[in-house]
C-alpha cells in the first residue's frame, strides 16, 4: 500500500509541474489509480503522459518482486527508453570503497552488479542490461531533479553499457 501512496504523491507533484500522469496498480483502487494494462499504459505514454506503477512489486501484485525488479519488468513490457529511480541520495555509490561515498555519473551494468553499489537491486540491473534499458538513479528530493530525469538531463548516476 505504501508504494501506491508514494505513487499518488509523485503524481500530485508532477501534476503541479503541469506534467500529465496516470497511476496504475495491481490493486483495485478506482478512486486513485487504474488497474495495470500494458495497452493502456502504452496509450498513455503515446499521449505524452507519465505512467507511475504502484502497489506490491511496483504494481505487479507479486510479493516476490522487489519494486526495482518490477519496475524493470514494466520498463521492458512497455519498451521504455529508460528506467528512472528516485532515491534519497544523489545516485548509487560504492559502500565499501572508502572514497567518501563519491557518486559516479556513469557506470556500466557489469560494474553496478559486481561492485558494492547501493540504492538498486542487482536483479533489476541485470534485467535492464539483458533488455538494453538504461537506468538513471537520482535524488528525488533535490528540486528540479524529477523533471530533469524525465527529460533526459544529467542527474544522479546513469547505468548502461
Amino acid at each position: 500500500m505504501a508504494t501506491v501512496m508514494n505513487s499518488i504523491l509523485l503524481q500530485s507533484a508532477l501534476e503541479k509541474l503541469e506534467i500529465k500522469t496516470r497511476v496504475q496498480s495491481a490493486f483495485a483502487l478506482p478512486e486513485v489509480d487504474e488497474p495495470y494494462s500494458r495497452q493502456r499504459a502504452i496509450r498513455h505514454l503515446e499521449k505524452g503522459r507519465v505512467v507511475i506503477f504502484g502497489g506490491i512489486g511496483a504494481g505487479t501484485g507479486n510479493l516476490l518482486f522487489t519494486t526495482d525488479a518490477a519496475a524493470a519488468l514494466r520498463a521492458s513490457e512497455l519498451n521504455a527508453d529508460a528506467m528512472v529511480k528516485g532515491v534519497s541520495v544523489n545516485g548509487i555509490y560504492d559502500s565499501h570503497s572508502g572514497n567518501g561515498h563519491v557518486v559516479p555519473e556513469h557506470i556500466s551494468y557489469r560494474e553496478a552488479v559486481s561492485g558494492n553499489f547501493t540504492s538498486m537491486d542487482t536483479m533489476a540491473i541485470t534485467y535492464c542490461e539483458e533488455n538494453g534499458i538504461p537506468v538513471v538513479v537520482f535524488n528525488l528530493l533535490e528540486p528540479g531533479n524529477i523533471s530533469s530525469a524525465l527529460c533526459g538531463g544529467q542527474v544522479g548516476t546513469l547505468i548502461d553499457q
